[in-house]
């Protein structure tokens, strides 16, 4: 049964009643193509929470954010200096300009009392700029004696002062609806004074895997059987994006099973991810099941590793029926899966990440008509330039290369074989992963 919590929930409602696109059709649709399906179908949820910032780390704005005040909201010294009238250290043909230094003006304590011609105020940075004073003569230009001051008059009236306002007007926008809160935002929106966001609700997420193969951990394994890692996997990378998961644990490759499963999960959550079961195998009832239940817009990309990748509906839940295959899983989750989600989460910029170039350190043997992803790992060679290797073999059960990898290498659909020392394209993991 599943570590993680499991509501109870009412049965599936009734089918989706849009055809299938694809179910029937033997070719593979193009990688794009798929790319296009998803992102047409996909809607931001609806319902929006009012959230405190220690909360809204990772969610999406609802709508847009108004400053409250103005940045900054007083006009302030932007160096530590003096403080001065600016007619009288513009450039000139004196020698030097004495003034006397009526105090000090701190920052959160300012100077009570206005700057005169002839007179200065010594001032920190983002200290309040006294009355009178337009300009701030950095300390290190400054000769002091005493009470007074000597400057050199070579300076521009307005100089290292920040106005009231410079950064930020009130009641312009701040963040825009559709924007990810991390850790800059958060730290912008306190300094504004806003406690509280709207953002999105969270994204709910269930998941199962199937295959009579598959054992929970904690369970002695058989001949034949297999840990689930894809379970954790998943939980992983879902994670990682802040959505609420259903882990509906291991179902066993049995039509009523899976069928029970995916009304299940349809019923309490708005998106249902599985890991096996979407291959062409008469073992395999998820890509079946789906169309009975609700609708499968394709089911077979033409991608390596994840082709049997299957995509559709059932009642209001977008289904993802991922590969068994740990590294399929993967490569089919960061490419088609994420951008998906982080969509319906409300980002308005959620393509995969994009590409670099890099000198591949050995030939890869590859025919057109798909588009292939290698686990790989990317330096920099000492001439300045990025060079690429594979982490391993290829197969995609080989889960320990994909931990070795810090990024894909991609070769397009009309890609033939690359020789080693050529340019390709790399999908680096920072920012994907």
């Amino acid at each position: 049964m599943s570590d993680f919590q499991r509501p109870a929930v009412a049965s599936v409602g009734a089918p989706d009643s849009r055809p299938a696109d694809c179910y029937d059709a033997p070719e593979l649709l193009p990688a794009d193509e798929a790319l296009r399906r998803i992102n047409e179908a996909m809607e931001p949820v609806a319902a929006i929470e009012q959230v405190h910032l220690r909360g809204a780390l990772g969610r999406v704005l609802a709508s847009d954010v108004a400053s409250p005040l103005d940045v900054p909201g007083f006009t302030n010294s932007a160096m530590d200096g003096f403080a001065v009238v600016g007619q009288d250290v513009e450039a000139s043909e004196k020698e030097l300009v004495e003034l006397s230094v009526r105090g000090t003006a701190w920052a959160g304590k300012p100077f009570d009392g206005p700057v005169t011609p002839g007179t200065c105020v010594r001032i920190m940075t983002g200290a309040v700029m006294p009355a009178g004073a337009d300009t701030v003569v950095m300390q290190e230009q400054v000769e002091l004696c005493g009470d007074r001051v000597r400057i050199e008059p070579v300076h521009r009236a307005g100089q290292n002062v920040r106005e009231a306002g410079e950064d930020l007007r009130r009641g312009a926008t701040v963040l825009s609806a559709g924007h990810p809160l991390l850790a800059a935002e958060l730290g912008l929106l306190a300094s504004l004074g806003i406690g509280e966001v709207p953002v999105l609700r969270r994204l709910r997420v269930a998941t199962f895997s199937t295959g009579d193969e598959i054992r929970s951990l904690g369970q002695s394994l058989e001949p034949g059987q297999i840990y689930d890692s894809n379970r954790y996997t998943l939980f992983g990378m879902l994670s990682r994006l802040g959505v609420d998961i259903v882990d509906l644990g291991v179902i066993a490759d049995r039509e009523d099973s899976i069928r029970e499963a995916f009304a299940e999960a349809a019923a309490c959550a708005d998106v249902v991810i599985t890991s096996g079961g979407a291959s062409a195998s008469e073992a395999d009832f998820v890509a079946e099941t789906l169309q009975d239940l609700g609708s499968v817009r394709f089911w077979r990309i033409a991608i390596r590793p994840g082709r049997p990748l299957a995509f559709g509906r059932i009642g209001d839940a977008f289904v993802f029926g991922l590969p068994g295959n740990p590294v399929a899983v993967m490569v089919t989750f960061y490419q088609f899966v994420q951008p998906a989600l982080r969509r319906m989460m409300g980002e308005r910029d959620a393509r995969p990440v994009p590409m670099l170039r890099a000198r591949v350190s050995e030939g890869l043997r590859k025919k057109p008509g798909r588009v292939e992803y290698y686990r790989a790992v990317v330096s920099r060679t000492s001439e300045g330039d990025l060079a690429v290797a594979q982490t391993g073999k290829s197969g995609s059960a080989l889960l320990h290369t994909m931990s070795d990898a810090n990024c894909f290498i991609v070769l397009p659909d009309a890609s033939g074989s690359i020789e080693a020392g050529e340019w390709v394209d790399i999908q680096p993991f920072f920012g994907l992963v």
